[in-house]
């Protein structure tokens, strides 16, 4: 194999995608003698070229480097199916009993594995039977007739066969005469059948066990139906699937699955108990519920009332779509926004752009005036020369049109606002405060550049 991969390596090309150094050979050359490595008597399909001779040899168990689920392979699968000794019935139980090892040492992964292997090994057999398929047994005389010696060089030529043949992948005619000379098919035995599903079951169950505790809900409610499928009274099945769905809340389906139980084994006290934690999550689930509908409820009757006031108060209000970061501050109706006689709350941006600050006041109330909030803004912090004061400032509102308009400082809100000049943007309303000195200059400014944009 070595060689085989320096070839491949060989195989370089330039720029042009056209091959340098040696050339491959020709298609029907006798490429045997490229494969020193190969097991003695392989032949070398002449008919493929180098690239389908090797993908013919990573098809062969002794050659392959990874699986390819998507291809069956039967060579492969007789290999896997001689890697245990014994009947599917005495694998099926050491996977169980290792299982339940693991499961007694809260090792539930482990133990899951060892569940699924055999659930692995008697689904194999249930697929059989249900094909049709007879079993296949070593004919009894030729047991009998060998020694123990021969009896174990059968067994390793059994597990090697495939994989050895020459290399060829091909059973040769003298191993199709052994094979069919030591086996003989055989009708299935009812009760060995018979063990074998309810064995199985017991895997189902035993591995949903394992998808519980690891939080597996949908494997488990899978592995649980799988189970009922071999045995509808399966009290063990019922309530696992039952636990698994009342953990995603599927509350209906959960009682549905409990109550199918607890029909079977009504005095079954882990049903009965499941039972009681299904009504007290069911009521749980229907508080939340409720709330959730009322909150639903009081937020579109929130929504109704509020457009009801600013109508009936003739305020107009705009959204651009880009809202500003203002927390949980809105236009909102105070103290109650469920009550139709609360007052109008407005959030408000008091901007300075002479000094180029603001100030935000979170809730002005429609009844308030500026020179009740400006008893405690100013005075300003950064307002060093004292320039703001409630009597020595100019109060101005962007109007809809895109014009300017004094706002009287002991004027209402409500008063500014029902105009039906202003406008509330993105629930947020702007008032432009500048100092008396500097306001003639300001408005000029503004108005210029307002006709500097049209």
């Amino acid at each position: 194999m070595d060689n085989l991969a320096n070839d491949t390596r060989d195989l370089k090309l330039d720029d042009n995608n056209v091959p340098i150094g040696p050339a491959p050979p020709p298609a029907g050359a006798d490429l045997s003698t490229m494969f020193p490595g190969l097991p003695a008597g392989y032949k070398v399909n002449t008919g493929m070229t180098l690239e389908e001779t090797i993908a013919d040899l990573n098809k062969h168990p002794l050659f392959m480097t990874e699986l390819d689920d998507a291809e069956e392979n039967e060579e492969l699968a007789a290999l896997q199916s001689l890697a245990y000794d014994g009947t599917p019935l005495e694998n099926g139980l050491n996977f169980k009993e290792q299982g339940n090892e693991c499961f007694k040492a809260k090792k539930w992964a482990d133990a899951k594995e060892f569940y699924g292997k055999g659930v692995q090994i008697l689904q194999a057999e249930e697929f059989r039977r249900s094909k049709g398929i007879k079993k296949k047994v070593q004919k009894q005389q030729e047991v009998a007739m060998r020694s123990e010696e021969e009896q174990k060089a059968f067994e390793e030529r059994e597990k090697k066969r495939l994989a050895e043949n020459d290399g060829s992948g091909v059973v040769k005619e003298d191993e199709k005469t052994a094979t069919k000379e030591e086996y003989e098919e055989v009708e299935d035995d009812p009760e060995e059948t018979q063990k074998e599903r309810t064995l199985l079951e017991q895997l189902y169950v035993n591995r949903a066990a394992c998808h519980l505790e690891l939080k597996n809900y949908r494997s488990c409610t899978l592995d649980c139906a799988a189970a009922l499928r071999l045995n509808p009274k399966n009290v063990k099945a019922f309530y696992r699937s039952a636990k698994a769905l009342l953990a995603v809340n599927k509350i209906v389906e959960s009682d549905d699955a409990c109550a199918r139980g607890l029909e079977i084994d009504s005095s079954n006290a882990a049903l009965q108990q499941l039972a009681k934690e299904i009504i007290a999550k069911n009521e749980t689930v229907t508080a939340h519920k409720k709330a959730e509908e009322k909150r639903a409820a009081d937020a579109r009757r929130k929504e109704v009332l509020l457009k009801a006031a600013l109508e009936a108060r003739n305020i107009k209000t705009r959204s651009t779509g880009k809202p500003p970061d203002m927390e949980d501050a809105h236009v909102q109706l105070v103290p109650d926004p469920l009550d139709p006689q609360s007052s109008l709350s407005v959030p408000t941006m008091l901007l300075y752009p002479a000094d180029y600050e603001s100030d935000f006041i979170k809730a002005f109330n429609e009844t308030e005036s500026l020179e009740q909030h400006f008893g405690y803004v100013f005075p300003l912090p950064w307002d060093r020369e004292n320039k703001y004061t409630a009597n020595n400032v100019e109060c101005y509102v962007e109007t809809v049109s895109g014009g300017l308009a004094k706002v009287g400082k002991k004027v209402s809100l409500l008063k500014v606002l029902s105009s039906g000049n202003v406008e509330i943007v993105d629930d947020l309303l702007k008032i432009f405060v500048v100092p008396k000195g500097k306001a003639e200059g300001w408005v000029k400014d503004w108005k210029e550049k307002k006709l500097g944009r049209k």
